[in-house]
Formats: structure tokens, C-alpha cells, sequence
């Protein structure tokens, strides 16, 4: 597996590069400091990932997005920017990112969210659907989840499939199904690893 950083700080580089090497320990990485560069990469190499930053040289922001993905694809594209304004966010979604981190989130974050994507799914950090259009419905909220739905989302954040939680907490998986359902709805989440993600941000401890 390759993947392409690429950002115009060399510090981020190889933060992302360290993160990544978390997630897929064999992983090669090559590196672009500029947007022209990226591209010129992409044309002379196969990635299974692509990182970038909207501010680097020759990105244009939300359009550089665009552009790339017409250009590539089907390349994942994960966006990692500092800017973290929810219409920036739900823009680059429009434009084709599989996902957006937020540069200050932390590692453990943006593994799981990186885990998320190498999967084949996307990621939406959680100040995207904590804004949701301002309506508090819209909202990831930790409080609605009673204990046991806590406690099933304990096994999630472990990696336990519903059979092994159904036995710890001595549920039906059937039982177990409905409290995910329930998790997931409360968090605003589209799958369990973007649950277990949304959780960590608001806070939740294992």
C-alpha cells in the first residue's frame, strides 16, 4: 500500500506520516510540498491514499479538491487542514473528500478515522454534525445514551464484535443490535468505527 502526504510543512508531513504508519505498519509514504507536485506524484505513481491540505501552494482550497478528484478518481482523497469551519468541511464533501480531519485532532482520531477510510468509508468530524444546520436535533449527544447503551458502546470502542458483547454484558445480540442502533442514532454516526471516533471527541472514556 502507498499513500501521498501531501502539505506544505514538513513537521505535518511527517506527523501524518507516523499516524498513518499506525494504522498500516507497512505502509510506503511519499511526500509533496505544493499541490503541482501532488499531482505530478500521482501521475508517476499508483496511491491507495491522498492526503492534503488546503492551504499548501497551488491548492486553491475547496477547488484544489475538485480539481484533484477529477483528476484522480479514484483515489480516496482525506483532507487535514487547520480550518475548521463546518462549511469549508461539508464543501470539501461536496467536492469528493472522503473525509476531513481537522489538523488538531488527536492521533488516536485521526487513526481511527484513517482505519474508517482504508475501509471504504468516510469520516465527518463531529464539529460538522454537532452544526448540522444550528438545530439541536442535529446534535451528537453523549448524555441521551443510558448505561447499558454505554456500555455497549465500551465493547464497540474495543473492537468486540456484538457476539462478545452480548456475552460480557449478557445480552441477546439481538439486544445488542437495538442498543447500537440507538448509539448511533444518538451520536449522529453512520457506522460503529465513526461512533467509536464521534465518542472519543465528546469526551466518552472506555
Amino acid at each position: 500500500m502507498k499513500a501521498l502526504i501531501a502539505d506544505d510543512h514538513p513537521m505535518v508531513r511527517d506527523a501524518l506520516s507516523r499516524t498513518l504508519r499506525g494504522v498500516e505498519p507497512g505502509i510506503e509514504i511519499i511526500e509533496a510540498a505544493d499541490a503541482p507536485a501532488a499531482v505530478s506524484l500521482l501521475q508517476q505513481q499508483a496511491v491507495s491514499l491522498l492526503l492534503v491540505d488546503l492551504q499548501m501552494p497551488g491548492m486553491d482550497g475547496v477547488a484544489g479538491v475538485r480539481r484533484l478528484r477529477a483528476l484522480f478518481p479514484t483515489v480516496p482523497l482525506v483532507v487535514v487542514s487547520a480550518d475548521q469551519e463546518p462549511g469549508t468541511v461539508r464543501a470539501a464533501f461536496a467536492a469528493g473528500a472522503a473525509a476531513y480531519l481537522p489538523k488538531s485532532e488527536p492521533p488516536e482520531v485521526l487513526q481511527q478515522a484513517l482505519r474508517l477510510v482504508l475501509a471504504g468509508g468516510t469520516y465527518t468530524p463531529a464539529l460538522v454534525l454537532a452544526d448540522n444546520g444550528g438545530g439541536a436535533s442535529g446534535q451528537p449527544d453523549l448524555q441521551a445514551l443510558t448505561p447499558r447503551q454505554r456500555d455497549v458502546l465500551r465493547g464497540l470502542s474495543r473492537g468486540l464484535p456484538n457476539k462478545l458483547i452480548a456475552r460480557e454484558l449478557n445480552l441477546s445480540e439481538g439486544t445488542v443490535k437495538i442498543h447500537i442502533a440507538a448509539v448511533l442514532r444518538a451520536l449522529r454516526a453512520r457506522n460503529r468505527t465513526e461512533a467509536v471516533v464521534l465518542a472519543r471527541q465528546l469526551g466518552f472514556e472506555p
